[in-house]
């Protein structure tokens, strides 16, 4: 967990009840999402075999560990879990190297919470390695903290990494709005207890209590948030 949380944004705004906002990263930051699955198609066309389009959602949104194990049981490929992490985690930053596309609303999203001191974190089932080079592109100004999928013990869907954020804020995750696209993300960030903001971006994702549905973050801004946890 990389973080510089100021003191000064650990307390929110006099009256707001919202304390800190998470954000996820591949495919509701930024447009990833189908980066990471042509380079799962490269990968593993490089190993002899064909990828089903069936299976992307089967690994959409998953840790690395789960989504890689899936598509090597799957196709039989002749390689480890560790050997294809290494494989797909090169092949993902040489791609992301060349650019990484917002999605729409995120750079207004973004610039609101910084202008109003809202304590944002970035909370990814990504590596660390991967972050790093998004935030390049993002803009690490954006984020008091941030949480990568191989910094915890249990990723997503287990609500650790959710809860590390909070507990990085000294926030109560009741408190706390969560922006994901993902059954898996929707799925932690519930679990922790906080009210979360499903922007689907691959797989439909359904209303829920404590859950509110939308098209893109264009129809999401700090009032919006604020109105979760009120």
């Amino acid at each position: 967990m990389t973080s510089t949380v100021p003191a000064s944004l650990t307390r929110t705004a006099e009256g707001a009840a919202l304390q800190a906002v998470f954000l996820d990263m591949d495919g509701t930051l930024v447009d990833t999402e189908g980066f990471w699955w042509d380079v799962e198609a490269e990968v593993f066309a490089d190993l002899g075999h064909r990828l089903d389009e069936a299976w992307r959602e089967v690994v959409v949104g998953g840790p690395m560990t789960r989504s890689a194990g899936y598509l090597i049981e799957v196709t039989g490929a002749d390689v480890t879990l560790d050997e294809l992490t290494v494989l797909l985690n090169d092949r993902f930053e040489k791609r992301i190297g060349r650019g990484v596309p917002l999605m729409p609303g995120a750079a207004r999203l973004l610039a609101e919470l910084h202008r109003h001191e809202i304590p944002t974190a970035l909370v990814s089932a990504s590596h660390r390695r991967i972050i790093d080079r998004v935030l390049d592109s993002v803009g690490r100004h954006h984020f008091a903290l941030t949480v990568a999928g191989d910094e915890v013990t249990r990723t997503k869907p287990h609500p650790e990494p959710y809860l590390t954020a909070a507990r990085g804020f000294g926030a109560d995750p009741r408190l706390c709005a969560v922006i994901e696209d993902t059954a898996t993300g929707v799925a932690a960030a519930e679990a922790a207890g906080c009210r979360v903001v499903a922007v689907p971006s691959v797989s439909p994702i359904a209303p829920a209590a404590g859950r509110v549905v939308v098209g893109s973050l264009e129809e999401v801004d700090l009032a919006f948030l604020r109105g979760l946890v009120t």
